[in-house]
């Protein structure tokens, strides 16, 4: 887009030649805009990267593009005030204490920000010696970055409320300016693009508030990563000769860590090293005269040594939109450095970015992102969760729908402070999509989305660590000491055939002669003439019965799918359960559009992955199956996977009560009668292979039905003025 250049570039251009009501953000909020453009400018390659099939491993020029969400102005708000500015009101409070925050937050007129609960007195003491440091913290010494800083929204709202911190400790805007952009002020991206729109907003920031700024060459912390990849290191050999030995040993190991530097990008970690003398060795060069072989490897050196320095600088705050991409679509290369450095968060990058800069601020410091709510609740970042329940503090949480932040799944707004205070109870609450209008919530938080303050140690008496925030203390403690379904039964996630066209079909679409129905063992099916067993594939929400939809090609104990090879020479069929096939069992949909849903498998199959099953003894099956269908498994599931993919282990997790003989016995007849209704439901229609008549016909006298049939004849060969009726089994 430009090349910063204070005379004769696009600067001295806007110094000249641009109006000074054009500079008044406050009417049209031109600088808001600049992110809007940077997402149209990314809209056709995004189209392109994302339509590429899910085998496709995105490329380091794709990344950036495939990506990119602009992140809602209202979420920037949120994000920066709840930490940058809790960072500062926490200090006021720490130095004074006369002033609530909720009065503090008024003054600032920061209207989203959050103000922490009520606290226990262990808790307080926690905090308390916490936040003795900060009472010395000097505004100018805060540290901030945004480490995918895209168009550098959250960097120039970020310094909306620095200029807002500066004025309340009386400094003139003048000086708050450039103390903003030279100090406090700091941001990444892996796109060049980016780079430079996020310099041009945050220096038209700066000429918001100091018209003066650009006819001055500010150096501004703003940097787009480097790659070395196309770069040998022998091509340095003529600076590497001009420079001391300690710095060229440093030059040869960052050319060596920015190899995959415009993949990898602030995911990168870089060690401490004296920047600023490395800096001035290679300015001093400069009182030379230089050849132009050296200059450009000059400049190369100074910006990955600019970029290194802000790798390895702790912060106060980090705010980021990390970009969003699951392990799936990793290069190998990525793939490989996510699994060796990141190992807990390996599932998404946005989790990686969440474990690399919750370690990157300071002691007590704050770090902010909006992230997918997947880390929340699913099994993959299970090992992420307890690292963060265990070494830091949820200060804050803003859970979201899908489609509140434009965008088709659910998102969060975690604020972690970097410190445990194990006695805090954290404030949490969650955006509805009907709660937005325009893109916007009329208020934050909405009365009664979830809000709850809560101490995050009760997640960890979930299984798997949950972020369930909504829960009461009574449920968490019942959790915690009740016995496990999981301990008390065998469940299985069904099987992989490896190749669902050679060896799934319809039962309709087999011959019904070949299939064989309600076996009541392995072996039966094994020595029976039948080639096609039923086969439990999950389907529609269903409790009770039905879905009984598929079948799987068995013949002779499972033999060919068994043994069938792929491309690779590898047999890719697993997970037979072997144990348990055709027995009866209650089965479930993994996946549904709507909430969990269990059914008894009667029919004496197989299970398929998406199908999977819990071995319930007879005894207690129909007990079990009615637990499964309550709303009290609904409401707990809701707690413990939240997402409609509904594992195994998710159900081996759920408590189990203990019930009487009496109340036993009155579940068991109300199960049994709702099976016995679903049942007939199901075969009632002709998707069913039970199925006998229609039901309409069932209370039809037998000479009608012949009348009707033979309605249905005259109408066939073209009758006319005769009704048209639909019949099955009519003789």
């Amino acid at each position: 887009m430009f090349t910063p250049n204070y005379h004769g570039g696009i600067i001295q251009h806007l110094i000249n030649d641009i109006d000074e009501a054009d500079f008044d953000v406050t009417r049209g909020g031109q600088v808001e805009i600049i992110g809007w453009l940077y997402q149209y400018y990314n809209t056709e390659p995004k189209e392109v990267a994302i339509s590429q099939p899910k085998s496709h491993k995105f490329r380091n020029n794709e990344i950036a593009s495939a990506t990119q969400i602009f992140t809602p102005d209202w979420i920037v708000k949120y994000m920066v005030q709840n930490s940058l500015g809790k960072l500062w009101i926490r200090h006021i409070v720490a130095k004074n204490g006369s002033l609530s925050e909720k009065q503090l937050a008024e003054q600032f007129q920061w209207q989203y920000y959050m103000e922490d609960g009520p606290q226990p007195k262990e808790a307080i003491v926690e905090i308390t010696s916490t936040e003795n440091s900060l009472e010395d913290l000097n505004i100018q010494d805060i540290k901030f970055i945004d480490p995918a800083m895209g168009s550098g929204h959250i960097l120039v709202y970020a310094f909306d409320v620095l200029m807002d911190i500066y004025i309340s400790e009386g400094f003139s805007k003048r000086e708050a300016t450039e103390l903003i952009i030279t100090n406090n002020l700091s941001g990444l991206d892996i796109d060049m693009r980016a780079f430079q729109l996020s310099y041009f907003s945050v220096m038209m920031k700066a000429r918001q508030y100091n018209r003066r700024i650009l006819s001055v060459n500010h150096s501004i912390n703003v940097f787009s990563i480097p790659d070395t990849s196309d770069l040998a290191i022998e091509s340095f050999n003529v600076l590497f000769e001009q420079l001391t030995e300690k710095t060229v040993a440093i030059l040869k190991e960052l050319l060596a860590i920015f190899v995959h530097g415009s993949e990898f990008g602030s995911l990168l970690k870089v060690g401490q090293y004296n920047f600023e003398m490395i800096l001035s060795e290679l300015d001093g060069l400069n009182e030379h005269q230089l050849s132009f072989e050296l200059i450009p490897l000059i400049e190369k050196s100074k910006e990955i040594i600019k970029a290194a320095k802000l790798l390895a600088q702790p912060y106060h705050v980090v705010i980021t939109n990390p970009p969003y991409m699951g392990s799936s679509r990793m290069s190998p290369a990525l793939a490989k450095f996510a699994k060796e450095v990141y190992p807990n968060s390996k599932s998404d990058l946005f989790s990686m970015f969440m474990e690399r800069w919750g370690s990157a601020t300071l002691s007590g410091g704050y770090s902010c992102m909006v992230t997918m709510q997947s880390w929340m609740f699913l099994s993959s970042f299970e090992k992420m969760r307890k690292n963060i329940l265990t070494k830091y503090t949820i200060s804050n949480l803003m859970h979201m729908e899908n489609n509140v932040m434009g965008i088709a799944f659910g998102t969060a707004v975690t604020i972690l402070r970097n410190t445990l205070l194990p006695d805090f109870s954290g404030t949490y609450h969650q955006i509805k999509t009907t709660d937005v209008t325009k893109g916007i919530p009329a208020v934050v938080p909405i009365t009664g989305n979830r809000f709850n303050r809560t101490n995050q140690a009760n997640f960890k008496k979930i299984p798997g660590s949950p972020i369930a925030y909504w829960a009461s203390s009574n449920l968490y403690s019942l959790i915690e000491r009740s016995p496990k379904f999981g301990n008390a039964f065998t469940t299985r996630a069904g099987m992989i055939t490896g190749n669902n066209n050679q060896f799934i079909r319809h039962w309709f679409e087999i011959s019904y002669s070949i299939m064989g129905i309600s076996l009541d063992s392995r072996n039966a099916a094994k020595e029976s003439i039948y080639r096609w067993f039923p086969y439990n594939k999950g389907g529609d929400y269903r409790r009770w019965y039905g879905n009984n939809d598929y079948v799987v090609n068995w013949e002779n104990d499972g033999l060919l799918l068994r043994t069938t090879t792929n491309d690779k020479g590898k047999i890719p069929a697993h997970a037979f359960n072997l144990d348990y096939i055709f027995q009866e069992q209650i089965t479930w949909s993994s996946l549904s559009s709507k909430t969990f849903s269990a059914r008894l498998s009667s029919n004496h199959g197989l299970f398929d992955a998406s199908g999977s099953f819990a071995a319930v003894p007879e005894n207690s099956r129909m007990v079990m199956l009615g637990f499964l269908n309550s709303n009290v498994v609904n409401y707990l599931l809701g707690l413990i996977n939240p997402t409609l993919n509904f594992q195994k282990g998710n159900v081996d997790s759920l408590p189990l009560v203990t019930v009487n003989k009496s109340i036993k016995q009155n579940i068991n007849s109300l199960v049994t009668q709702n099976i016995n209704l679903s049942s007939n439901d199901w075969n009632v229609y002709e998707n069913s292979w039970d199925f006998k008549v229609q039901p309409l016909l069932l209370h039809i006298a037998d000479d009608n039905l012949s009348i009707w049939y033979y309605s249905v004849v005259l109408t066939n060969l073209g009758a006319k003025n005769v009704p048209i009726f639909r019949l099955w089994g009519v003789k």
